[in-house]
This record gives structure tokens, sequence and C-alpha cells, in this order.
């Protein structure tokens, strides 16, 4: 991507070697640098750090808030995002739902963190408009790539490290000691207290909690009705409440809580009486029907499994679900343990299979549960919906995870309409 910058020696920046030329200069990165000599040997203009270049894009007139973990980050984002709007602030958010600024959707779906000139260009446009915070998630990917180079984090934000992308990092290890690599530095940062993998720089850390002593801890809640939580801050006590379910979501919001008032200032009353406004985010524990009462759930790996079906334990569940082909393989069978254990009844079907054999990846699923033969196999994601609806009685929950609000599915390099919400949506209202 060519971004054209005003009143420079160029006229251009790239971070693609091929693009370069004589009004163009190469933004050296850590992912690029093999490229350098072709970068040369097109005629770059210049070649040039992302320190240089970011105070060009108005890296220093924005506080940036970047936010990373397994699980947590776009729900998490989000609710700082909604928090910070109804508290009167002007902000932007880029993450996995796409680029939105001040209430407006700017752009949709991409990476979870786009390549450094996107996002250096995604804050150029926050900055042109007036926005005070720019809030991103923060992918393991982009940490080993250097997508984040530049940024002067106002904030960082740890949600949690549990197994995931080992097929990238391929040990849980280096995953856990990329996840802490963000957090190395003496900047301000916020780390749930209660993630035992967690290993920061002390020097300007805060923490939230629920189990352990925390800057910002939860001292009691309700899941009756939504949530409700009293958090605890250097003596004084805040409450606030929330339309959403689930326990993960108690961290989730008291870290967006946490967050909002270490950058802002804001009187902690207030920001906890903004929670209310947030929703919560499409696809995740988003209430599709309610009688029968049907559930969707992006979540993806055995601790994201957990989450979900633990927050509906007082329910009997029937849950759909399979797993990624081309991803971590060794987290497949966990997923199977993790439904046999918490679900009346498993449904293991495909998600999005790319390259593999679907087959392949649900005898990897199975291979997790004590009981298999247990288990109904159904590689259609469409038919074994279908089966799990026609199954359910009374006032068992069927819940259908690993896709959320995705549209498609991915069936070796092709892209196909599929989306779990209109999939149910459409077999409720033939029954």
């Amino acid at each position: 991507m060519k971004i054209a910058l005003p009143d420079q020696p160029f006229r251009f920046v790239t971070e693609n070697s091929a693009e370069c030329d004589a009004e163009t200069a190469f933004v050296l990165t850590g992912l690029n640098r093999r490229y350098l000599d072709d970068a040369k040997a097109r005629g770059a203009h210049s070649i040039i750090s992302p320190a240089d270049v970011a105070p060009l894009f108005g890296l220093d007139r924005i506080n940036v808030i970047g936010i990373t973990g397994t699980n947590g980050k776009t729900t998490t984002a989000s609710a700082i995002y909604s928090i910070l709007l109804d508290l009167g602030h002007k902000a932007a958010m880029q993450g996995t739902r796409g680029f939105f600024m001040n209430d407006t959707v700017v752009e949709g779906k991409s990476l979870t963190t786009p390549t450094l000139l996107e996002t250096y260009r995604h804050i150029y446009q926050a900055v042109a408009a007036g926005c005070e915070y720019f809030v991103m998630e923060v992918s393991s990917h982009a940490i080993v790539q250097a997508r984040a180079e530049g940024i002067d984090f106002a904030l960082k934000i740890l949600t949690n490290i549990t197994q995931d992308h080992l097929d990238y990092h391929e040990t849980l290890e280096e995953y856990v000691r990329v996840k802490n690599s963000f957090f190395a530095d003496e900047g301000k940062k916020l780390i749930n207290k209660d993630e035992a993998k967690a290993d920061f720089n002390i020097k300007n850390a805060f923490t939230y909690g629920a189990e352990n002593p925390a800057t910002y801890k939860v001292v009691a809640y309700s899941l009756n009705d939504g949530i409700s939580a009293v958090v605890q801050h250097f003596g004084k006590i805040h409450t606030f409440h929330s339309p959403m379910h689930g326990f993960f979501n108690v961290y989730n919001l008291t870290a967006a809580v946490a967050a909002v008032h270490l950058v802002t200032g804001d009187d902690l009353e207030a920001v906890c009486d903004a929670v209310g406004g947030f929703a919560g985010v499409s696809g995740r524990m988003e209430v599709v029907s309610e009688s029968p009462l049907v559930i969707v759930d992006f979540a993806h790996t055995p601790d994201g499994m957990a989450q979900v079906l633990n927050a509906l334990k007082e329910k009997e569940m029937l849950v759909v679900f399979g797993a990624g082909g081309d991803r971590d393989r060794s987290k497949r069978p966990l997923m199977g343990r993790v439904a046999e254990n918490l679900a009346k009844k498993v449904f293991v079907t495909s998600d999005n299979p790319r390259s593999e054999d679907p087959d392949a990846i649900i005898a990897d699923i199975l291979g997790g549960m004590t009981y298999p033969e247990k288990a109904v196999v159904e590689p259609n994601r469409k038919a074994a919906i279908a089966m799990a609806l026609s199954a359910r009685s009374g006032d068992e929950v069927v819940v259908v995870l690993g896709k959320g609000d995705e549209q498609y599915q991915i069936i070796y390099d092709k892209q196909f309409p599929f989306d779990d919400r209109e999939v149910i949506r459409s077999l409720l209202s033939e029954v």
C-alpha cells in the first residue's frame, strides 16, 4: 500500500519494496527487512524507520490503547470504545470487527491487527477526525511481526493467556513469551492479575482481577439478569451493571472500566455508569433466538469454549462446534474434551476446514473425548445445526460455537456465504 504524505521530501511511503521508486520512501520494519536490497534496487527515494514516519501520521497527537490476550480482545476493545463515546470523548477503534470512528463504521472486518502502515493510516484518519483516543487489538502475530512498531502506547492491556495459534508459534511457551514481550517496557500497562502466566515490567503497571489483590478488584458480582459487579479501587467502592452474560465478561468489563479511568482520568463512578450503555459485540454470546434459546459465540479455543459453556452451566446445553483447518491441531482434542464435560449433547461438525479434510479434523476432536461414540458427527455445518435444533427439548439451550458473526465458511481457498445466525433463523422459521 502506497500512502501519500504532503510536504515531505518524498511523495509516498510504502512497506512493499515492489512499490518503491524515486518518489517513494521504503519504511523498514522487522517484517520486511529482508526486502531492503530489493527496495534499493528499485530506486527507493529513501529508507526510513517507523519512528521516523510515525509523527507524520499524527501518532504523537493521540492516545493509543492496545489490547492483547487469547480471549476477550474484541469485547474489551469494544467496551472501551463505547464507554469513551458515552462519556463524550471522540474515539476510534481498529480490530477484528473493522475500523470505527466516532460511532461510525469506516471499514469492514479485516485482520485483528493490520499492517503497520495501515494502522498508521487509520490513526491519521482518527487524528483528522478529532479523536482523542485510538483503541486497537494487538494479535500475537502482530507482536512477532512488529506490526505495532513505532507506536507509543498510552496504555497496554493483557486480558489472558491460554492456548491458541500454536500452528504459528509452535509451542505454548513461545506463545506465552510473545504475549508477555508486549509488556516488557516501562510504559503504562493494565494486567489481569488472575492470569498466572502473565510476566511484565512492574514499572507503571496497574492490575485488575477478581481472585487476587489488584488495583481494580472485583469484590462481588452477580450474573443474574446480566452482570452486576462491585469494584474496589484504593479503598473506594464502585458498581457497574451490564446486560451482558458470563463471568468472563466480568473481566472484560472491569478491564474496560479500569482502562478508561486510567487514560482519561474521568470520575470512576461516571465510567462505571457508562458500562450499561454497552450491550456487547455481535457474535459474542449473541442470543439469536429466545424461544427456543439459541446462542452463537466466536469461541474457538478450549478456554474460550469453557468460558462460554460455564456461563450457561445452570442450563442443559446442546453444543455444535468444529475446529479450523490449517491451524493448531493440538487444541482440537482439548476442545472435544471441554464440550463433552460441559454439554449434555455434543454435535461435532466443520468450522472453516480450509485445505484439510473435514473428517480428519473431526477425528482429532473426537480423539480428546472419553466417549466419542456419544457425539453426533455431521461434517455439514448447516445439517449439524438443524440436528441440534431438532434434538432439543424443554428448557435446553443450543449453543453454536466457533464462527460468531462470520458471514462465510472457508473450504479450500474459497469463501462460501455462511452465517450461523442466519442459518439458525432460517431453520427455526421452517419449524
